[in-house]
């Protein structure tokens, strides 16, 4: 199979869809490989790095779209990618159809095949290719939220470990999965109190048992977090409904209950966000400010630390990678369930229903 890497073009992204190590074994399949030239500098890796392990280097973006059976990426393709993908081409990525009805609407009419990351799973109901950028974003969302917590930032200025005889930060965490665990981790490792919110009762005993006597649990309900949100100084959205649109735990009229300088790390941005008054941010201008709370809302938090990501990523995404080449996409799901559970389009038509319930169709747009 030609396989196609290309350069992610949306704002401050920085990491790639596949490592030399990923091309070298894709190639060593017997497949062919094109990268667009710079595609892993961001990441480390150079175009040398790449033909080293096999890959053919083309100069255009419009080259590896033009001349491959399967895209293999890392963000869904933005505006000026829609006109290049192409009917019956395989495009393996972050999708979160859910959030966008342009993006979708625009796969369908290219009739290429998606398969989704985010919504391959595995029997246990674990998500194999969203864990890791999960873990990375859990794991950021406390560092950036510690970050603009500081008074120049506009912040409380406030210092989540607190100091001898200074109480320590407060942070919320609003979900107990990967998110949400990851989150509140970094945040009971910097000393910070934390309450962990979710309707799961089996996650929250498993975060009792795990987590230091600082870190909280509560049920969730729109209850405690109208009483938590008065008293945070962080608050981190980290709840995810599995392929479908993030739901709003926070509503616009409780930002007027918080204390003017909190914080909110909406990880959920890409499903929608769990706030309400989330919209997707970048990397270039990642806050705005709303009734005197700051948020955090970037689309793509992972993409600040490439390396990191890429290594990551490609871990879990690889074996994937190498199924669907050499088996075909169709084969590769008869044959994989947790795979076909990640087919959000194909021949012009949606076949994941969380998408065509977010949009509202009464049936799969073709």
């Amino acid at each position: 199979m030609k396989i196609g890497v290309p350069k992610e073009i949306k704002n401050n992204e920085s990491r790639v869809g596949m490592t030399p190590a990923g091309v070298y074994e894709l190639v060593k399949n017997g497949h062919s490989v094109h990268v667009q030239s710079g595609a892993g500098e961001g990441s480390g890796f150079l175009d040398h790095d790449y033909k080293k392990a096999g890959a053919v280097i083309l100069d255009t973006i419009g080259q590896v779209y033009g001349m491959n059976e399967m895209i293999v990426k890392v963000k869904e393709p933005i505006e000026e990618e829609y006109e290049m993908v192409q009917k019956g081409q395989l495009v393996f990525t972050y999708f979160h159809f859910a959030s966008s009805e342009p993006l979708t609407k625009a796969m369908i009419k290219s009739g290429a095949t998606c398969i989704a990351y985010e919504t391959v799973e595995d029997e246990d109901g674990t998500l194999p290719l969203l864990t890791p950028m999960s873990e990375v974003a859990g794991r950021m969302a406390i560092q950036q939220g510690a970050k603009y917590l500081e008074k120049p930032a506009k912040g409380r200025g406030v210092l989540l470990g607190g100091v001898p005889g200074v109480a320590p930060g407060k942070v919320l965490v609003l979900g107990a999965g990967v998110v949400g665990i990851q989150a509140a981790k970094m945040a009971a490792g910097l000393g910070a109190h934390v309450t962990i919110l979710d309707i799961n009762m089996k996650r929250l005993r498993y975060v009792n048992d795990v987590m230091p006597p600082h870190v909280v649990t509560e049920f969730s309900n729109e209850f405690n977090i109208r009483k938590y949100i008065k008293t945070h100084d962080l608050i981190v959205g980290g709840v995810l409904l599995k392929g479908a649109k993030a739901p709003n735990l926070i509503t616009r009229d409780m930002l007027k209950e918080m204390r003017p300088g909190t914080v909110i790390v909406d990880v959920a941005v890409d499903q929608g966000g769990c706030v309400e008054t989330t919209r997707p941010t970048t990397h270039e201008d990642p806050i705005y400010i709303i009734d005197d709370v700051l948020h955090y809302t970037v689309a793509n938090m992972p993409g600040a630390v490439p390396y990191t990501s890429t290594m990551a990523l490609t871990n879990v995404t690889l074996p994937y990678v190498l199924k669907l080449a050499n088996l075909g996409w169709e084969k590769a799901c008869e044959m994989d369930t947790s795979l076909k559970k990640g087919l959000n389009i194909t021949d012009g038509k949606v076949v994941y229903k969380e998408i065509i319930e977010a949009f509202d169709w009464a049936e799969a747009k073709a």
